[in-house]
């Protein structure tokens, strides 16, 4: 007989985009929807976080919004960093600092290129028990034959080359794609860990190739490649764990023209809304990212039953991340577990099926073609799930 309910204990996401003005109210209170306690917030907004105050006055904001959720935050890797901000930071309880390769994601022009240049960083990081979280690619260059299918091979030699000088310092490989990514991880110490979204359990190059909605950077990439991200998801490895790189973007983004991208005169180029991309010309077509934090734990547990990995969700989506970043003490876990049931089958209405679209509601009457209507499709749009949450 098919087991009916699963509790899982506090979920956590330890990768999640949540914006800022417009789009930040509309998903931020999503997190707790989709069943997770804690949430590991990116800083790459527009200015980045790069600085304790910042951070801190960002999850404050997000706090306001979902006082219900745990936000954790980083501070963008760029030259404003100093080893004591690092320490400012720490002490107000930042937890790690990501970094962005240049040009290589949504906000990722001020990437860095050269990460000795920031060595003094790391060492005030291990310093201070701070995560670096490593954007795992390197910019493509057709001169040097690096394109998206092979920019995070391309970048393991950074990897491993920043674990040999800082051995003591915890690293995480940020949403892996490739098996020799994993096998990456695996070779080095236990420091080291690594976040795998459920959309790369899912996607494979063609699903992604001429569908912008399942467009995310690093990109799907071939099956084998997927086989062994499910591989070490059903091996219950203890350093691979959930970070969703959930990041919306507004409908127009996905679908961009020269409408929905600025062209002169267009009420795009001209609303100075802080929920749209930066507008001019998209380098990669279409905005890079998919959305999954309104259905996170949910669509987890319907993707690991999938591939025969149903017993290790609590591993993947709480107790992993949460023993590799130190949040796995009784008080961190006593809130937020959660019980999923199967969802019934042809049950109309349920919260199993995933919605078409998440609209902010001051735009619910806006028309769908205005460009500043800040509206987010969900990965899986107007499919079912395998589970749901109860819901008291």
């Amino acid at each position: 007989m098919s087991v009916q309910e699963i509790n899982v204990p506090a979920p956590a996401d330890f990768h999640v985009h949540l914006r800022q003005g417009k789009m930040s109210e509309l998903v931020s209170p999503h997190v707790a929807e989709g069943g997770v306690a804690l949430a590991y917030v990116m800083p790459n907004l527009v200015p980045p976080i790069t600085s304790a105050q910042q951070a801190s006055d960002y999850l404050a904001s997000l706090s306001a919004l979902a006082p219900q959720t745990k936000f954790v935050g980083t501070l963008y890797l760029s030259p404003a960093l100093t080893p004591d901000e690092i320490a400012r930071a720490a002490e107000a309880g930042v937890r790690g600092v990501k970094s962005y390769p240049r040009g290589v994601t949504t906000n990722s022009e001020g990437g860095i290129e050269d990460y000795e240049t920031y060595y003094p960083i790391f060492e005030a990081m291990q310093k201070h028990n701070m995560v670096l979280n490593l954007h795992g690619e390197v910019p493509s260059n057709a001169d040097a034959g690096i394109c998206v299918l092979n920019a995070e091979e391309k970048f393991l030699t950074h990897l491993f080359k920043i674990h040999r000088q800082f051995p003591d310092l915890k690293i995480v490989l940020e949403h892996a794609t490739t098996r020799k990514a994993v096998e990456a991880v695996k070779q080095c110490g236990d420091t080291v860990g690594c976040t795998i979204t459920p959309h790369h359990l899912e996607l494979i190059v063609d699903d992604w190739a001429g569908k912008p909605l399942n467009f995310c950077k690093p990109v799907a990439k071939y099956p084998d490649d997927r086989q062994a991200l499910r591989d070490v998801i059903c091996e219950g490895h203890p350093r691979f764990f959930l970070g969703s790189d959930s990041a919306p973007h507004p409908l127009a983004n996905k679908y961009p023209s020269a409408v929905t991208h600025g062209a002169p005169g267009t009420k795009a180029s001209s609303s100075g809304d802080d929920d749209l991309e930066p507008t001019g010309v998209v380098s990669c077509g279409c905005a890079a990212g998919v959305y999954t934090s309104s259905i996170l734990v949910p669509l987890c547990a319907t993707l690991l039953e999938g591939f025969g990995a149903l017993d290790q969700l609590a591993n993947y989506v709480s107790l992993n991340g949460r023993k590799f970043y130190g949040y796995d003490n009784a008080d961190d876990m006593k809130n937020g577990s959660i019980t999923l049931r199967r969802a019934s089958k042809g049950a109309t209405g349920s919260a199993a099926t995933v919605p078409a679209v998440y609209v902010h509601p001051e735009y619910v009457e806006v028309a769908d073609s205005d460009a500043s209507k800040v509206q987010v499709v969900p990965f899986w749009a107007g499919k079912r799930l395998g589970w749901e949450i109860v819901r008291s």
